[in-house]
Protein backbone atom coordinates (compact mmCIF):
# COMPACT_ATOMS: atom_id res chain seq x y z
CA UNK A 1 0.00 0.00 0.00
CA UNK A 2 1.53 3.48 -1.06
CA UNK A 3 1.35 6.55 1.80
CA UNK A 4 -1.30 8.19 -0.03
CA UNK A 5 -3.86 5.06 -0.36
CA UNK A 6 -5.72 5.08 2.57
CA UNK A 7 -5.99 1.75 4.90
CA UNK A 8 -9.34 0.49 6.30
CA UNK A 9 -9.03 3.23 9.95
CA UNK A 10 -9.61 6.21 7.30
CA UNK A 11 -11.92 4.84 4.61
CA UNK A 12 -15.76 6.66 5.59
CA UNK A 13 -14.14 9.31 7.79
CA UNK A 14 -13.89 13.14 7.76
CA UNK A 15 -10.44 14.87 8.36
CA UNK A 16 -12.21 14.90 11.96
CA UNK A 17 -11.84 11.33 12.45
CA UNK A 18 -15.75 11.25 12.59
CA UNK A 19 -17.85 8.67 10.45
CA UNK A 20 -18.63 10.21 7.28
CA UNK A 21 -21.82 8.08 6.33
CA UNK A 22 -22.27 9.93 2.69
CA UNK A 23 -19.36 7.82 1.89
CA UNK A 24 -19.52 4.83 3.50
CA UNK A 25 -22.86 5.26 1.44
CA UNK A 26 -20.74 5.62 -1.72
CA UNK A 27 -19.14 2.58 -1.01
CA UNK A 28 -21.37 0.00 -0.53
CA UNK A 29 -23.12 1.17 -3.92
CA UNK A 30 -26.39 -0.71 -4.84
CA UNK A 31 -26.79 -2.87 -2.24
CA UNK A 32 -28.08 0.56 -0.19
CA UNK A 33 -32.14 0.99 -0.37
CA UNK A 34 -32.12 3.55 2.12
CA UNK A 35 -30.79 5.55 5.22
CA UNK A 36 -32.22 5.06 8.47
CA UNK A 37 -31.29 7.55 11.96
CA UNK A 38 -30.77 6.48 15.11
CA UNK A 39 -29.83 7.79 17.93
CA UNK A 40 -26.28 6.23 18.01
CA UNK A 41 -25.34 5.99 14.46
CA UNK A 42 -26.56 6.41 11.45
CA UNK A 43 -27.65 2.71 9.58
CA UNK A 44 -28.41 1.53 5.89
CA UNK A 45 -31.01 -0.12 4.64
CA UNK A 46 -29.89 -2.98 2.43
CA UNK A 47 -31.14 -6.11 0.31
CA UNK A 48 -31.33 -8.86 1.89
CA UNK A 49 -28.98 -10.63 -0.64
CA UNK A 50 -26.28 -8.70 -0.33
CA UNK A 51 -25.90 -8.96 3.47
CA UNK A 52 -22.78 -10.65 3.16
CA UNK A 53 -21.08 -8.36 0.33
CA UNK A 54 -21.87 -4.79 2.94
CA UNK A 55 -20.97 -6.46 5.77
CA UNK A 56 -17.39 -7.52 3.99
CA UNK A 57 -16.88 -4.12 2.41
CA UNK A 58 -17.80 -2.55 5.89
CA UNK A 59 -15.39 -5.05 7.40
CA UNK A 60 -12.25 -4.95 5.42
CA UNK A 61 -12.24 -2.15 3.68
CA UNK A 62 -13.75 0.61 6.65
CA UNK A 63 -12.17 -0.90 9.67
CA UNK A 64 -15.77 -1.73 11.38
CA UNK A 65 -14.10 -5.23 13.02
CA UNK A 66 -16.52 -5.58 15.24
CA UNK A 67 -20.32 -6.91 15.31
CA UNK A 68 -21.69 -6.04 18.66
CA UNK A 69 -25.01 -7.06 18.01
CA UNK A 70 -27.69 -8.98 15.81
CA UNK A 71 -31.17 -7.53 16.80
CA UNK A 72 -34.25 -9.23 14.94
CA UNK A 73 -37.63 -7.60 15.08
CA UNK A 74 -41.29 -7.81 12.95
CA UNK A 75 -43.16 -5.16 12.00
CA UNK A 76 -46.52 -4.87 10.53
CA UNK A 77 -45.14 -5.81 7.10
CA UNK A 78 -41.94 -7.00 7.44
CA UNK A 79 -39.33 -8.79 9.55
CA UNK A 80 -35.89 -6.98 10.22
CA UNK A 81 -32.34 -7.74 11.49
CA UNK A 82 -29.86 -5.21 12.14
CA UNK A 83 -26.37 -5.50 12.24
CA UNK A 84 -24.64 -3.27 14.96
CA UNK A 85 -20.95 -2.81 13.82
CA UNK A 86 -18.37 -0.75 15.51
CA UNK A 87 -14.78 -0.83 15.68
CA UNK A 88 -12.31 -2.33 17.95
CA UNK A 89 -9.94 0.60 18.01
CA UNK A 90 -12.56 3.20 18.05
CA UNK A 91 -15.25 2.51 19.60
CA UNK A 92 -17.54 5.96 18.96
CA UNK A 93 -17.64 4.99 15.20
CA UNK A 94 -20.79 3.00 14.70
CA UNK A 95 -23.20 2.28 11.53
CA UNK A 96 -26.43 0.40 11.31
CA UNK A 97 -26.92 -2.59 8.55
CA UNK A 98 -30.89 -2.93 8.88
CA UNK A 99 -32.04 -6.02 6.59
CA UNK A 100 -35.67 -6.01 6.20
CA UNK A 101 -37.60 -8.91 4.97
CA UNK A 102 -41.05 -9.76 3.77
CA UNK A 103 -43.40 -11.34 5.99
CA UNK A 104 -44.55 -14.23 3.61
CA UNK A 105 -40.57 -14.96 2.66
CA UNK A 106 -38.36 -13.87 6.24
CA UNK A 107 -35.22 -15.03 4.47
CA UNK A 108 -31.67 -13.27 4.09
CA UNK A 109 -28.21 -13.79 3.87
CA UNK A 110 -26.31 -15.13 6.93
CA UNK A 111 -23.43 -12.89 8.19
CA UNK A 112 -22.01 -15.53 9.39
CA UNK A 113 -19.21 -16.02 6.84
CA UNK A 114 -17.98 -12.46 7.60
CA UNK A 115 -18.22 -12.33 11.74
CA UNK A 116 -18.18 -15.91 13.55
CA UNK A 117 -20.45 -14.34 16.51
CA UNK A 118 -23.91 -14.12 14.12
CA UNK A 119 -23.66 -17.79 13.84
CA UNK A 120 -25.68 -17.90 17.49
CA UNK A 121 -27.24 -14.35 17.31
CA UNK A 122 -28.73 -15.14 13.64
CA UNK A 123 -29.91 -18.65 15.50
CA UNK A 124 -31.93 -16.77 17.76
CA UNK A 125 -33.01 -14.25 15.23
CA UNK A 126 -35.09 -17.70 14.52
CA UNK A 127 -35.04 -19.16 17.27
CA UNK A 128 -37.24 -16.70 18.98
CA UNK A 129 -38.37 -14.03 15.98
CA UNK A 130 -38.62 -16.03 12.79
CA UNK A 131 -36.38 -15.48 10.42
CA UNK A 132 -34.40 -17.11 8.41
CA UNK A 133 -30.90 -17.22 6.88
CA UNK A 134 -29.55 -18.50 3.93
CA UNK A 135 -26.34 -20.23 3.75
CA UNK A 136 -25.98 -20.56 8.08
CA UNK A 137 -24.35 -23.34 8.68
CA UNK A 138 -25.81 -24.91 11.46
CA UNK A 139 -29.47 -22.94 11.52
CA UNK A 140 -32.02 -24.36 14.19
CA UNK A 141 -33.25 -22.91 17.41
CA UNK A 142 -30.87 -22.14 19.96
CA UNK A 143 -32.75 -21.18 23.77
CA UNK A 144 -36.14 -23.26 22.87
CA UNK A 145 -36.06 -27.27 22.08
CA UNK A 146 -36.15 -28.14 18.42
CA UNK A 147 -40.33 -29.28 18.80
CA UNK A 148 -41.44 -25.92 20.02
CA UNK A 149 -43.70 -24.33 17.87
CA UNK A 150 -43.75 -20.53 17.05
CA UNK A 151 -41.84 -18.19 17.82
CA UNK A 152 -42.10 -16.44 21.28
CA UNK A 153 -41.43 -12.49 20.22
CA UNK A 154 -43.53 -12.64 16.64
CA UNK A 155 -46.60 -10.76 16.77
CA UNK A 156 -48.87 -13.83 15.88
CA UNK A 157 -47.31 -16.19 18.75
CA UNK A 158 -49.84 -17.41 21.32
CA UNK A 159 -48.10 -17.37 24.69
CA UNK A 160 -51.63 -19.58 25.92
CA UNK A 161 -51.01 -22.87 23.79
CA UNK A 162 -49.68 -25.85 25.60
CA UNK A 163 -46.06 -26.99 24.50
CA UNK A 164 -45.11 -30.54 24.11
CA UNK A 165 -41.59 -31.37 24.23
CA UNK A 166 -40.57 -35.12 23.60
CA UNK A 167 -38.29 -37.13 25.02
CA UNK A 168 -35.69 -37.09 22.49
CA UNK A 169 -35.45 -33.60 23.52
CA UNK A 170 -35.20 -33.98 26.88
CA UNK A 171 -33.01 -36.77 27.04
CA UNK A 172 -31.11 -37.73 29.93
CA UNK A 173 -27.62 -36.24 29.93
CA UNK A 174 -26.71 -39.04 32.36
CA UNK A 175 -27.33 -41.86 30.03
CA UNK A 176 -24.11 -44.03 29.13
CA UNK A 177 -21.22 -42.75 27.38
CA UNK A 178 -21.25 -43.62 23.37
CA UNK A 179 -19.15 -44.59 21.61
CA UNK A 180 -18.85 -43.94 17.46
CA UNK A 181 -18.01 -47.57 17.07
CA UNK A 182 -16.51 -50.56 18.57
CA UNK A 183 -12.95 -49.66 17.17
CA UNK A 184 -13.07 -46.04 17.73
CA UNK A 185 -11.39 -44.09 20.98
CA UNK A 186 -13.91 -41.35 20.24
CA UNK A 187 -16.48 -41.34 22.17
CA UNK A 188 -19.20 -38.31 23.80
CA UNK A 189 -19.87 -36.80 26.63
CA UNK A 190 -22.09 -34.99 28.28
CA UNK A 191 -20.81 -32.27 31.18
CA UNK A 192 -23.77 -30.15 32.45
CA UNK A 193 -26.21 -29.23 32.61
CA UNK A 194 -25.71 -29.75 36.34
CA UNK A 195 -22.18 -30.12 36.58
CA UNK A 196 -20.37 -27.48 39.39
CA UNK A 197 -17.81 -26.58 36.51
CA UNK A 198 -20.64 -25.22 34.22
CA UNK A 199 -21.04 -22.92 36.65
CA UNK A 200 -24.70 -23.09 36.01
CA UNK A 201 -27.21 -24.66 33.80
CA UNK A 202 -25.17 -25.07 30.79
CA UNK A 203 -24.75 -28.77 29.11
CA UNK A 204 -21.47 -29.04 26.80
CA UNK A 205 -21.56 -31.65 24.40
CA UNK A 206 -18.30 -32.77 24.03
CA UNK A 207 -16.66 -35.10 21.09
CA UNK A 208 -13.43 -36.88 22.96
CA UNK A 209 -10.81 -38.23 20.75
CA UNK A 210 -8.85 -40.23 23.99
CA UNK A 211 -8.32 -37.34 26.75
CA UNK A 212 -8.42 -34.95 23.51
CA UNK A 213 -11.45 -32.99 22.83
CA UNK A 214 -12.30 -33.72 19.21
CA UNK A 215 -15.46 -31.10 19.10
CA UNK A 216 -17.16 -29.49 21.37
CA UNK A 217 -20.70 -27.65 21.49
CA UNK A 218 -22.46 -25.17 24.32
CA UNK A 219 -25.87 -26.09 24.98
CA UNK A 220 -27.59 -23.37 26.06
CA UNK A 221 -31.13 -21.83 27.01
CA UNK A 222 -31.87 -24.27 30.03
CA UNK A 223 -32.66 -21.10 31.82
CA UNK A 224 -34.36 -19.01 29.82
CA UNK A 225 -37.08 -16.59 30.23
CA UNK A 226 -37.36 -14.16 27.66
CA UNK A 227 -36.50 -11.45 29.85
CA UNK A 228 -36.71 -8.84 26.54
CA UNK A 229 -40.42 -9.84 26.44
CA UNK A 230 -41.17 -9.13 30.15
CA UNK A 231 -39.16 -5.80 29.39
CA UNK A 232 -41.42 -4.84 26.60
CA UNK A 233 -44.29 -5.44 28.58
CA UNK A 234 -43.16 -2.91 31.29
CA UNK A 235 -43.06 0.75 31.67
CA UNK A 236 -39.57 2.62 30.78
CA UNK A 237 -39.57 4.91 33.86
CA UNK A 238 -40.65 2.37 36.81
CA UNK A 239 -40.79 -1.26 35.32
CA UNK A 240 -38.13 -2.12 33.14
CA UNK A 241 -35.16 -1.33 35.96
CA UNK A 242 -35.37 -4.16 38.41
CA UNK A 243 -35.07 -6.51 35.61
CA UNK A 244 -31.08 -6.07 34.54
CA UNK A 245 -30.14 -7.23 38.07
CA UNK A 246 -31.33 -10.61 37.11
CA UNK A 247 -29.06 -10.81 33.94
CA UNK A 248 -26.23 -11.27 36.04
CA UNK A 249 -26.58 -12.59 39.41
CA UNK A 250 -22.90 -12.72 40.31
CA UNK A 251 -22.88 -9.71 41.98
CA UNK A 252 -22.54 -7.22 38.62
CA UNK A 253 -26.44 -6.06 38.85
CA UNK A 254 -25.75 -2.25 38.99
CA UNK A 255 -23.33 -2.33 36.10
CA UNK A 256 -26.54 -4.27 34.27
CA UNK A 257 -28.69 -1.16 35.70
CA UNK A 258 -26.62 1.18 34.37
CA UNK A 259 -26.92 -0.20 30.52
CA UNK A 260 -30.65 0.03 30.92
CA UNK A 261 -30.16 3.31 31.91
CA UNK A 262 -27.51 4.77 29.66
CA UNK A 263 -30.16 3.29 26.78
CA UNK A 264 -33.33 4.66 28.11
CA UNK A 265 -31.37 8.29 29.16
CA UNK A 266 -30.29 8.72 25.23
CA UNK A 267 -33.52 7.56 24.18
CA UNK A 268 -35.17 10.11 25.88
CA UNK A 269 -32.69 12.52 26.14
CA UNK A 270 -32.14 13.13 29.83
CA UNK A 271 -29.00 13.99 31.35
CA UNK A 272 -27.75 13.12 34.23
CA UNK A 273 -26.55 15.56 37.33
CA UNK A 274 -22.83 14.96 38.27
CA UNK A 275 -23.17 14.09 41.76
CA UNK A 276 -25.31 10.97 40.43
CA UNK A 277 -22.92 10.17 37.76
CA UNK A 278 -20.34 9.88 40.27
CA UNK A 279 -22.51 7.92 42.47
CA UNK A 280 -23.14 5.80 39.99
CA UNK A 281 -19.54 5.27 38.86
CA UNK A 282 -18.13 4.55 42.57
CA UNK A 283 -20.70 1.61 42.98
CA UNK A 284 -20.73 0.13 39.83
CA UNK A 285 -16.72 -0.24 40.34
CA UNK A 286 -17.68 -2.09 43.96
CA UNK A 287 -20.20 -4.26 41.82
CA UNK A 288 -17.40 -5.19 39.44
CA UNK A 289 -15.14 -6.29 42.19
CA UNK A 290 -18.14 -8.30 43.50
CA UNK A 291 -18.01 -10.20 40.37
CA UNK A 292 -14.18 -10.84 39.73
CA UNK A 293 -13.70 -12.44 43.28
CA UNK A 294 -16.59 -14.48 42.28
CA UNK A 295 -14.37 -15.88 39.21
CA UNK A 296 -11.43 -15.52 40.87
CA UNK A 297 -12.70 -17.62 43.79
CA UNK A 298 -14.81 -20.43 41.48
CA UNK A 299 -11.57 -20.63 39.66
CA UNK A 300 -9.49 -21.92 42.26
CA UNK A 301 -12.34 -24.19 43.12
CA UNK A 302 -12.37 -25.74 39.53
CA UNK A 303 -8.61 -25.59 38.66
CA UNK A 304 -6.97 -26.76 41.88
CA UNK A 305 -9.89 -27.68 44.38
CA UNK A 306 -9.24 -25.05 46.75
CA UNK A 307 -12.38 -24.28 48.68
CA UNK A 308 -11.10 -23.83 52.23
CA UNK A 309 -8.66 -21.00 51.40
CA UNK A 310 -9.07 -19.26 48.16
CA UNK A 311 -13.07 -19.47 47.78
CA UNK A 312 -13.49 -18.86 51.17
CA UNK A 313 -11.09 -15.79 51.23
CA UNK A 314 -13.47 -14.98 47.96
CA UNK A 315 -16.46 -15.27 49.65
CA UNK A 316 -15.19 -12.76 52.91
CA UNK A 317 -14.10 -10.74 50.54
CA UNK A 318 -17.14 -10.51 48.39
CA UNK A 319 -19.09 -10.13 52.01
CA UNK A 320 -17.31 -6.81 53.21
CA UNK A 321 -18.34 -5.24 49.19
CA UNK A 322 -21.56 -6.76 49.79
CA UNK A 323 -22.02 -5.25 53.04
CA UNK A 324 -21.42 -1.63 51.77
CA UNK A 325 -23.33 -2.17 48.79
CA UNK A 326 -26.44 -3.23 51.19
CA UNK A 327 -25.88 0.19 52.95
CA UNK A 328 -25.98 1.88 49.93
CA UNK A 329 -28.89 0.50 48.22
CA UNK A 330 -30.49 -1.68 50.68
CA UNK A 331 -30.14 -4.96 49.10
CA UNK A 332 -27.70 -7.56 48.68
CA UNK A 333 -28.07 -9.18 45.17
CA UNK A 334 -30.65 -7.10 43.21
CA UNK A 335 -30.01 -3.70 43.91
CA UNK A 336 -32.41 -2.08 42.28
CA UNK A 337 -30.60 1.32 42.99
CA UNK A 338 -30.09 3.09 39.75
CA UNK A 339 -33.15 5.52 37.99
CA UNK A 340 -33.36 6.89 34.93
CA UNK A 341 -32.22 10.37 35.86
CA UNK A 342 -29.74 9.47 38.74
CA UNK A 343 -30.00 6.97 41.53
CA UNK A 344 -32.93 6.04 44.58
CA UNK A 345 -31.66 7.75 47.37
CA UNK A 346 -27.90 9.42 47.93
CA UNK A 347 -25.63 8.13 50.37
CA UNK A 348 -25.81 7.03 53.72
CA UNK A 349 -25.76 8.77 56.75
CA UNK A 350 -24.04 9.31 58.49
CA UNK A 351 -21.61 9.57 55.51
CA UNK A 352 -18.56 9.21 57.26
CA UNK A 353 -18.55 6.08 58.36
CA UNK A 354 -20.22 5.01 54.86
CA UNK A 355 -17.01 6.35 53.24
CA UNK A 356 -14.71 4.55 56.60
CA UNK A 357 -16.01 1.30 55.23
CA UNK A 358 -14.99 1.86 51.65
CA UNK A 359 -11.72 3.22 52.56
CA UNK A 360 -10.84 0.36 55.30
CA UNK A 361 -11.49 -1.93 52.13
CA UNK A 362 -9.72 -0.34 49.75
CA UNK A 363 -6.51 0.28 52.10
CA UNK A 364 -6.71 -3.65 52.86
CA UNK A 365 -7.27 -5.23 49.18
CA UNK A 366 -3.29 -4.47 48.01
CA UNK A 367 -2.24 -7.33 51.25
CA UNK A 368 -5.53 -9.74 49.93
CA UNK A 369 -4.89 -9.09 46.54
CA UNK A 370 -0.98 -10.48 47.66
CA UNK A 371 -2.49 -13.55 49.07
CA UNK A 372 -4.58 -13.92 46.22
CA UNK A 373 -1.43 -14.33 43.85
CA UNK A 374 0.71 -16.30 46.12
CA UNK A 375 -2.21 -18.57 46.41
CA UNK A 376 -3.19 -18.68 42.87
CA UNK A 377 -0.93 -17.23 40.07
CA UNK A 378 2.29 -18.25 42.33
CA UNK A 379 0.12 -21.96 42.17
CA UNK A 380 2.69 -24.53 40.10
CA UNK A 381 -0.35 -26.73 40.09
CA UNK A 382 -2.16 -23.59 38.40
CA UNK A 383 0.08 -22.55 36.36
CA UNK A 384 0.74 -26.48 34.97
CA UNK A 385 -3.37 -25.85 33.95
CA UNK A 386 -3.68 -22.58 33.12
CA UNK A 387 -0.36 -21.24 31.11
CA UNK A 388 -0.64 -22.13 27.46
CA UNK A 389 -4.43 -23.29 27.40
CA UNK A 390 -7.28 -22.34 26.00
CA UNK A 391 -5.40 -19.95 23.58
CA UNK A 392 -7.22 -17.63 22.03
CA UNK A 393 -5.70 -15.66 19.21
CA UNK A 394 -6.62 -11.70 19.33
CA UNK A 395 -7.95 -11.84 15.70
CA UNK A 396 -10.29 -15.15 16.68
CA UNK A 397 -11.81 -13.81 19.63
CA UNK A 398 -12.72 -10.27 17.48
CA UNK A 399 -14.44 -12.41 15.05
CA UNK A 400 -16.65 -14.05 17.56
CA UNK A 401 -17.40 -10.42 19.27
CA UNK A 402 -15.27 -11.45 22.64
CA UNK A 403 -15.35 -8.27 25.06
CA UNK A 404 -14.25 -7.77 28.42
CA UNK A 405 -11.37 -9.62 30.38
CA UNK A 406 -11.92 -12.46 27.58
CA UNK A 407 -10.77 -9.99 24.86
CA UNK A 408 -8.08 -8.45 27.06
CA UNK A 409 -6.45 -11.20 27.86
CA UNK A 410 -5.69 -11.91 24.45
CA UNK A 411 -4.16 -8.57 24.22
CA UNK A 412 -7.35 -6.60 22.99
CA UNK A 413 -7.23 -3.24 24.14
CA UNK A 414 -11.09 -2.01 24.31
CA UNK A 415 -12.62 -1.40 27.22
CA UNK A 416 -16.21 0.85 26.70
CA UNK A 417 -15.45 2.96 29.99
CA UNK A 418 -12.61 4.84 27.94
CA UNK A 419 -13.21 4.38 24.23
CA UNK A 420 -16.73 5.56 24.51
CA UNK A 421 -16.44 7.27 27.93
CA UNK A 422 -20.16 7.42 30.58
CA UNK A 423 -20.50 8.08 33.95
CA UNK A 424 -17.98 9.60 35.63
CA UNK A 425 -14.64 7.34 33.83
CA UNK A 426 -12.57 10.15 31.73
CA UNK A 427 -12.42 12.27 34.53
CA UNK A 428 -10.27 10.14 36.69
CA UNK A 429 -7.16 8.44 36.63
CA UNK A 430 -7.42 4.54 35.79
CA UNK A 431 -5.59 2.17 33.48
CA UNK A 432 -7.23 -0.51 30.74
CA UNK A 433 -5.79 -3.58 31.86
CA UNK A 434 -4.29 -6.22 28.72
CA UNK A 435 -2.42 -9.26 29.00
CA UNK A 436 -0.54 -10.58 25.91
CA UNK A 437 -0.48 -14.25 27.34
CA UNK A 438 -4.23 -15.20 24.84
CA UNK A 439 -4.70 -18.33 27.64
CA UNK A 440 -6.35 -19.11 30.86
CA UNK A 441 -3.39 -17.78 32.69
CA UNK A 442 -3.81 -14.27 31.17
CA UNK A 443 -7.80 -13.89 32.10
CA UNK A 444 -7.34 -14.62 35.26
CA UNK A 445 -4.45 -12.20 35.75
CA UNK A 446 -6.66 -9.84 33.53
CA UNK A 447 -9.53 -9.96 36.35
CA UNK A 448 -7.18 -9.88 39.53
CA UNK A 449 -5.66 -6.19 38.01
CA UNK A 450 -9.05 -5.31 36.81
CA UNK A 451 -9.83 -5.23 40.88
CA UNK A 452 -6.50 -3.00 41.55
CA UNK A 453 -8.25 -0.80 39.26
CA UNK A 454 -11.42 -0.53 40.43
CA UNK A 455 -10.29 0.14 43.75
CA UNK A 456 -8.35 2.85 42.13
CA UNK A 457 -11.75 4.43 40.38
CA UNK A 458 -13.62 4.04 43.63
CA UNK A 459 -10.97 5.55 45.44
CA UNK A 460 -10.83 9.21 43.58
CA UNK A 461 -14.98 8.62 43.93
CA UNK A 462 -15.23 8.48 47.76
CA UNK A 463 -12.56 11.95 47.32
CA UNK A 464 -14.94 13.61 45.54
CA UNK A 465 -17.62 12.81 47.07
CA UNK A 466 -16.69 13.50 50.39
CA UNK A 467 -15.86 17.15 49.32
CA UNK A 468 -19.16 17.53 47.33
CA UNK A 469 -21.26 20.60 48.30
CA UNK A 470 -24.15 19.55 50.39
CA UNK A 471 -26.20 22.01 48.35
CA UNK A 472 -25.28 20.32 44.89
CA UNK A 473 -26.20 16.67 45.76
CA UNK A 474 -28.59 16.23 43.20
CA UNK A 475 -29.07 12.36 42.90
CA UNK A 476 -31.19 12.73 40.10
CA UNK A 477 -32.64 14.58 37.32
CA UNK A 478 -35.98 15.99 36.54
CA UNK A 479 -37.52 13.11 35.00
CA UNK A 480 -41.31 12.85 33.88
CA UNK A 481 -43.62 10.86 35.22
CA UNK A 482 -44.45 8.71 32.11
CA UNK A 483 -41.88 8.61 29.19
CA UNK A 484 -43.11 8.14 25.82
CA UNK A 485 -40.53 8.55 22.98
CA UNK A 486 -41.42 9.70 19.75
CA UNK A 487 -42.36 6.67 17.39
CA UNK A 488 -39.57 4.49 15.79
CA UNK A 489 -37.16 6.18 17.45
CA UNK A 490 -34.17 3.60 17.46
CA UNK A 491 -30.86 3.49 19.72
CA UNK A 492 -28.46 0.95 20.95
CA UNK A 493 -26.16 1.79 23.58
CA UNK A 494 -23.82 0.05 26.04
CA UNK A 495 -21.39 -0.57 29.29
CA UNK A 496 -18.16 -2.16 30.60
CA UNK A 497 -20.17 -4.54 32.53
CA UNK A 498 -18.70 -7.47 34.46
CA UNK A 499 -18.03 -9.81 31.59
CA UNK A 500 -17.94 -7.40 28.86
CA UNK A 501 -19.32 -5.28 26.82
CA UNK A 502 -23.74 -5.32 27.52
CA UNK A 503 -25.35 -3.18 25.32
CA UNK A 504 -29.30 -2.70 24.89
CA UNK A 505 -31.33 -1.83 21.76
CA UNK A 506 -34.50 -0.20 22.13
CA UNK A 507 -37.37 0.72 19.75
CA UNK A 508 -40.00 2.97 20.58
CA UNK A 509 -43.39 2.74 19.58
CA UNK A 510 -44.73 5.91 21.15
CA UNK A 511 -46.30 4.45 24.27
CA UNK A 512 -44.30 4.05 27.64
CA UNK A 513 -43.67 0.79 27.06
CA UNK A 514 -40.26 -0.63 24.18
CA UNK A 515 -41.53 -1.79 21.10
CA UNK A 516 -38.97 -3.86 21.05
CA UNK A 517 -36.51 -4.48 23.33
CA UNK A 518 -32.94 -6.59 22.47
CA UNK A 519 -30.26 -7.29 25.13
CA UNK A 520 -26.48 -7.78 24.31
CA UNK A 521 -24.93 -10.11 26.73
CA UNK A 522 -21.48 -9.98 27.11
CA UNK A 523 -21.27 -13.94 28.59
CA UNK A 524 -23.13 -14.71 25.28
CA UNK A 525 -20.27 -13.84 22.45
CA UNK A 526 -17.63 -15.21 25.00
CA UNK A 527 -19.15 -18.60 25.63
CA UNK A 528 -19.40 -19.03 21.92
CA UNK A 529 -14.94 -19.04 21.56
CA UNK A 530 -14.88 -22.09 23.80
CA UNK A 531 -14.75 -24.81 20.69
CA UNK A 532 -11.88 -22.11 19.54
CA UNK A 533 -10.17 -22.47 22.91
CA UNK A 534 -10.98 -26.20 23.44
CA UNK A 535 -10.62 -28.09 20.26
CA UNK A 536 -7.01 -30.26 20.15
CA UNK A 537 -6.66 -29.76 23.91
CA UNK A 538 -7.60 -32.16 27.16
CA UNK A 539 -10.46 -32.92 28.53
CA UNK A 540 -9.20 -31.47 31.80
CA UNK A 541 -7.91 -28.08 29.93
CA UNK A 542 -11.64 -27.48 28.51
CA UNK A 543 -12.87 -27.33 32.30
CA UNK A 544 -9.93 -24.95 32.71
CA UNK A 545 -11.62 -22.95 29.26
CA UNK A 546 -14.92 -22.91 29.79
CA UNK A 547 -14.03 -21.52 33.77
CA UNK A 548 -11.54 -18.92 32.31
CA UNK A 549 -14.65 -17.48 30.52
CA UNK A 550 -16.51 -16.71 33.59
CA UNK A 551 -19.99 -16.62 32.00
CA UNK A 552 -22.97 -16.78 33.76
CA UNK A 553 -25.87 -18.46 32.49
CA UNK A 554 -28.33 -15.62 33.03
CA UNK A 555 -26.98 -13.34 30.84
CA UNK A 556 -26.49 -15.93 28.04
CA UNK A 557 -29.70 -16.99 27.84
CA UNK A 558 -31.92 -13.97 29.23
Amino acid sequence: MSLEEPGPRDVGLTKAGEVDYDELEALLGDAVLDRETHLNAEAFVIRPDAVQDTLSTLKEEAGFDNCNCVTAQEYQDRYETIYHLTKYDDRTQEVGVVVPTSKDDPVSESAEPVFRTADWHEREAYDLVGIEYADHPDLRRILLPETWQGHPLSMDYDQTKPQIVTLRENKNPLEEDQRLDDDSDTMLLNIGPHHPATHGVLHVEATLDGEQVADVEPDIGYIHRCEEQMCQQGTYRHQIMPYPDRWDWGGAGLLNEWAYARTAETLADIDVPEYAQVIRTMSAELSRILSHMLAVAAYALDIVGDFTATFMYGMQDRETVQNILEDLTGQRLMFNYFRLGGVAWDLPEPREEFFEKIRAFIDDLPEKLEEYHNLLTSNEILQVRTVDTGYLDPEVAKNYGATGPVARGSGIDYDIRRDDPYGYYDKLDWDVVTEDGCDNYARLLVRLQEVEESAKIINQCVDLLEDWPEEDRTIQANVPRTIKPEPDTEVYKSVEAAKGELGIYIRSDGTDSPARFKIRGGSFSNLQTLPEMAEGEYIADLIASLGSLDTIMGEVDR
